[in-house]
Order: C-alpha cells, then structure tokens, then sequence
C-alpha cells in the first residue's frame, strides 16, 4: 500500500499546484485496522468529518488496472453444545468436537460444491477451538469460524441457507462472526464481516473518467479491466451508493508475501493517472 499512497499524495498534491482543485476538494485518507476490521475505520472517518465523497478511489495494488469491483463476503461462527463428563467416562457426556466433526466435513463438501460451479464463491474453515473443564474432560463446547466469500450474483441471503443447512441435525447454532479489535489510540472498533459483492458499471460517469485519464497517461484505451478476489474499503463508499472504483500500483496476488513489491514506475504511472483522472471529474 506505500505505492497506492504515495501515488495518491503526490497527485493530490501536483493537482493543487496545477490548478487543477478549482471548485473541487480532494481527500487522501490512510485507515488503520484494514485488514482485520474492513472499513470500520473509514466509517469512522466520514462520521468524525462529516464528510460524503462524490467519487472514492481505493489504491489497493491492481498492476495499474482499473478494476470495477470486488468479491463480497461474510464470516460466520458455529457452535455446537455437548455434556461435560470425566475423561474416565466418556460414555456419559455428549463430546461438542464430534458433534462438530460432522460439521465440518459439510463445509469441506460446500467449498467443493462452490468451486465447482461457475460464479460461485469459496468457504473456509479458518479457525477451531473447544472448552473443557479440564484436560482430563469431555469438551462441553467447540467452535469454528468460517470466511465465505461471495461472487458476482451470490448474495448474504444465500449464504445465510447454506449455514442452515450446515447446522441442521446437529446441537449446533451460526451466527455472524463479529469481531472486535483496538485500534493503536485505543478505541474499540466493532466489525460486522456482512458484505455484497460490487462492482461499478463500465458505462459509470467514474469509469469513463477513469477510462480518459488511462488514455492520457498510457497512450491507448485499456485492454481489460480487473475485479479483484478480495475484500477493500471499498465496503463502505459502496454501501453508501457512492461511486467507487479501484486502481493501484502494484501486483496484489504478491500481498502479504515475503517477497512483495512494486515498481517504481508504476508509482509514477499510477500519480499521473490519479492526476489526470482529478482533471476528469
């Protein structure tokens, strides 16, 4: 992201000494917390400035492609009850991670299910916990918690079936997996992982900006357009219905690995796009 953000300060900047803001403001904001709480932060930002963006931008690396949308998701939590008993006994209780195995071998069946059919999405199972009384115990509970991405034309209410039907039969209960972090001055952010997946018209008063402003920068129209497989910001502009589109430099199938990096070029590729694309608007 230290690509998308320079870019993005350095054309914001360069637009103001052009001339180019007359009877236009533009905004660079950075949220902390990204990754864990999706555009919690964001919401806090507009709330604290009151302000409500005509357009939004997300730099997020996409090889300097402009990118219309992206995969919605949703994460859930299961539990299943069981009965204490001593370990001696087991014979007496009711063990919540078998209760739980079944469970999970129906998850493993939808992600199978899911990948096999095209326009469908993925679910994992990416984290498992139990409570006992002790280790000499019977667990009395287990829990998993599942990251369900959606796709183009999947949506949260055909999410919510498919854990129906996870559940069904068994002492087990879903419900959304809220999560719950501090953000490094301390305040408390409450993340609701429930989102659509979108994506923004090729026909949008954005996207045709977008698309003059590529011309101007690269010499020619671009040759396809990109929709990432992943989760941005972006969740909030968009449920706002504010116009939203994404363009960054960088490759993000290289994100969070070792070895990630972004050309230097495309830093200044990407600023004379953010630039001419202000002109545009």
């Amino acid at each position: 992201m230290k690509g998308g953000l320079s870019a993005s300060v350095y054309a914001a900047a360069e637009a103001k000494k052009q001339g180019l803001l007359d009877g236009k403001t533009v905004y660079v904001t950075t949220t902390v917390c990204e990754e864990d709480c999706d555009g919690v932060n964001l919401i806090n930002f507009y709330k604290d400035s009151g302000i409500k963006p005509n357009f939004v931008f997300i730099c997020e690396p996409s090889y300097n492609v402009i990118t219309l949308g992206h995969n919605g998701k949703m994460q859930v939590r299961i539990r299943t009850q069981g009965i204490s008993a001593h370990g001696s006994a087991p014979e007496k209780g009711v063990n919540a991670v078998y209760e739980m195995a079944e469970i999970i071998t129906r998850v493993d069946e939808l992600n199978k299910r899911l990948q096999k059919t095209e326009g469908k999405g993925t679910v994992v199972l990416s984290k498992i916990s139990s409570v006992a009384a002790s280790l000499n115990a019977v667990p009395s509970e287990c829990e998993i918690y599942l990251d369900r991405r959606l796709r183009l034309g999947e949506t949260i209410e055909d999410v919510k079936k498919e854990m129906d039907a996870l559940v069904k039969g068994k002492p087990a209960k879903w419900e959304l997996g809220v999560l719950k972090e501090t953000s490094w001055k301390g305040e408390e952010l409450v993340y609701l992982p429930e989102h659509d997946p979108w994506k923004i018209a090729e026909d949008a008063e954005l996207t045709k900006a977008c698309i003059r402003a590529y011309e101007d920068v690269f010499g020619e129209k671009p040759k396809k357009f990109e929709f990432w497989d992943f989760g941005t910001n972006a969740v909030v502009p968009v449920s706002m219905g504010i116009p939203t589109i994404g363009f960054g430099p960088g490759e993000y199938k290289l994100a969070h690995m070792i070895n990630e990096r972004c050309r230097p070029e495309q830093v200044k590729e990407a600023a004379n796009f953010y630039l001419n694309t202000i002109a545009e608007l």
